[in-house]
């Protein structure tokens, strides 16, 4: 009978490699618009191979052994991919929620800790002789680290949880920017990107624990369970990722992304703040709101109304924000709801369905549309109409 090289465990991680990988070539081979964001999507992706791959080499109880014969370099090469991962799913991010995010020398800084981690791997492994690595790794466990080692570890885990950080205050400026040059919030698909982040911030939160209770079982009298807190890692990992294809391949999300804003864009916009509110931007503004109504489209944005009146953005967005208190989102969707109010009140018009009157003032979602008509009006559209139809 031949010896057993894969347990439960190591087959989660292997199945992990390669959902990873089939997601890579999934969107690599599948035909549609190329962005820039798929190259780094695609690199993230083979650090989620590479890490499972790691741990399988380290810590799989028959695999580490062949993997040991072949070569010792096996035992560090695939950890880099925990560096790489951090600055990989931010500059996906990036690329997703600004249009035309471009890596520039400050970029330089996040892949800092990847070179000092190579260099730190060249003197504190990669150097020695063949043998001197082969005993080294012989029967070594985690928890036979020193504490520089583990604390080394903790390090790690932590920039992982900072990277994710910063991809959600990305996410969160984006929705800012949105609500600003949008009519309509919905229109851009946040939920893969958010699924993506969390999903991994809480992995990467599992692993500092993980790293804590390594060092405290290596190096103090309190002893945990590490390699039980392990192994669940590793299992919320492969259910992320399935998640993640299952989501992917079940649904296609838009997503346009918005100009980031720079530090030059906010100056001007303070100096615009500074400035008085022109009366006769004003009446231009609501005489066109009134006699053209393009908030019926559906799609409307800040950019597009300012071209109608003959604004700049910056202008017509100062105007917005200090004479009406509201963001660009919240202002289109009050005339929507006044829209919406004189179609309910209609009595010749009485038979069209919610949905219709919903399509008929520019909104392109059921949730948004009940949301801002009960918070203005009070009531919910249904309840509004039967109100304003009882009346003769």
């Amino acid at each position: 009978m031949q010896d057993l090289i894969f347990n439960t465990h190591d087959i989660i991680l292997l199945v992990t490699i390669y959902q990873s990988i089939l997601f890579a070539l999934l969107i690599l081979l599948v035909p549609h618009k190329r962005h820039k964001s798929d190259i780094f999507l695609i690199g993230f992706l083979i650090t989620q191979a590479f890490i499972p791959l790691h741990l399988l080499i380290n810590y799989g109880d028959g695999f580490r052994l062949i993997a040991l014969e072949a070569s010792p370099n096996l035992y560090r090469f695939f950890e880099t991919a925990y560096w790489l991962e951090g600055p990989l799913l931010l500059w996906y991010t990036r690329s997703v929620v600004y249009k035309k995010h471009e890596l520039n020398k400050n970029d330089l800084i996040f892949i800092a800790p990847v070179a000092i981690y190579l260099v730190w791997m060249w003197f504190d492994f990669y150097s020695m002789s063949h043998i001197e690595k082969y005993n080294q790794l012989v029967g070594h466990e985690p928890i036979d680290g020193t504490l520089a080692r583990h604390s080394y570890g903790l390090t790690r885990e932590i920039l992982r949880v900072a990277f994710s950080v910063m991809c959600l205050i990305d996410i969160q400026h984006c929705r800012q920017q949105i609500r600003k040059r949008y009519s309509n919030a919905d229109v851009i698909d946040f939920g893969w990107l958010n699924f993506l982040v969390i999903g991994f911030l809480i992995v990467r939160v599992w692993a500092v624990f993980v790293s804590i209770a390594l060092i405290l079982s290596a190096h103090t009298e309190y002893a945990l369970n590490v390699e039980f807190m392990g192994l669940t890692g590793n299992y919320i990992v492969f259910i992320l990722v399935s998640a993640l294809v299952f989501r992917s391949l079940s649904q296609s999300s838009l997503f346009e992304g918005v100009d980031h804003v720079e530090q030059n864009d906010e100056t001007h916009n303070i100096e615009l703040e500074k400035a008085e509110v022109d009366p006769m931007l004003v009446t231009k503004i609501e005489q066109h709101m009134n006699e053209v109504k393009p908030f019926l489209a559906n799609i409307l944005t800040l950019e597009q109304l300012a071209t109608q009146l003959d604004m700049s953005p910056r202008s017509l967005s100062n105007v917005i924000n200090r004479h009406y208190q509201h963001n660009f989102f919240e202002f289109v969707n009050h005339y929507r709801i006044e829209e919406a109010k004189r179609i309910l009140a209609d009595h010749s018009q009485k038979k069209k369905t919610m949905i219709e009157v919903m399509a008929d003032c520019g909104f392109n979602s059921k949730a948004t549309f009940n949301t801002f008509f009960k918070k203005l009006v009070g009531n919910t559209p249904s309840q509004y109409r039967a109100k304003m139809l009882e009346k003769p």
